[in-house]
């Protein structure tokens, strides 16, 4: 089995925020699968489903962003997996909006979510699809930047964005890091290639 935790912040207050990007693409993930997410022992919601074959979880923590870590080591070790068999999916300041890039692994980029998750499993061997959020905010108002909700436009260029990260987390679910890797080069030299041809 292969697992996905998206990143982001429980409550109502914090649906549709940059933060919660994870959580809004994990959504549409369940929806494309028709899976319903319910509670777990641990700290966190989940999902299960089969594509191709291939066994996989959805993982989407209740604590908040910076305490991410507790779900991810709970769920890996019920279910016996490697976290090189976890995908986290998160928002990215360092990208920007309407950017992705594949991650398989190394420090935190200083995101709290991804600095738990490191912590709680001793390890940083995990892939990741960062998900670019632009960092379009004066100095000492991250904070208040990653608590905003998205526009209604900025939402219909996400969807461009997780339907590409669809096609990544498929590829990892079904071949793990090196599918996904895999996926990645084509799709990229696929934009290339229509780049070029806009040139011409």
């Amino acid at each position: 089995m292969r697992a996905v935790l998206g990143i982001g912040n429980i409550g109502s207050r914090y649906d549709k925020t940059r933060h919660n990007v994870g959580f809004m693409f994990l959504d549409r993930l369940a929806e494309k699968y028709n899976l319903e997410f319910i509670p777990s022992k641990g700290d966190y919601f989940y999902c299960l489903g089969k594509l191709n074959g291939s066994d996989f979880a959805l993982i989407r923590p209740t604590a908040y962003v910076n305490n991410s870590g507790g779900a991810a080591i709970h769920f890996l070790n019920e279910n016996n997996i490697s976290p090189e068999d976890l995908l986290v999916v998160h928002d990215d300041i360092n990208l920007n909006f309407g950017s992705f890039k594949t991650k398989l692994n190394g420090g935190d980029g200083g995101h709290n979510g991804i600095a738990s998750i490191i912590y709680s499993l001793n390890s940083d061997q995990f892939p990741r699809v960062r998900i670019g959020i632009g960092n379009s905010f004066d100095k000492g108002k991250m904070v208040d930047y990653v608590l905003e909700r998205f526009t209604g436009k900025e939402i219909e260029t996400l969807e461009e964005v997780f339907l590409k990260s669809v096609i990544l987390t498929e590829a990892f679910i079904t071949g793990g890091s090196k599918g996904m890797l895999d996926v990645n080069s084509i799709m990229k030299t696929e934009e290339r290639k229509a780049e070029e041809q806009k040139d011409k």
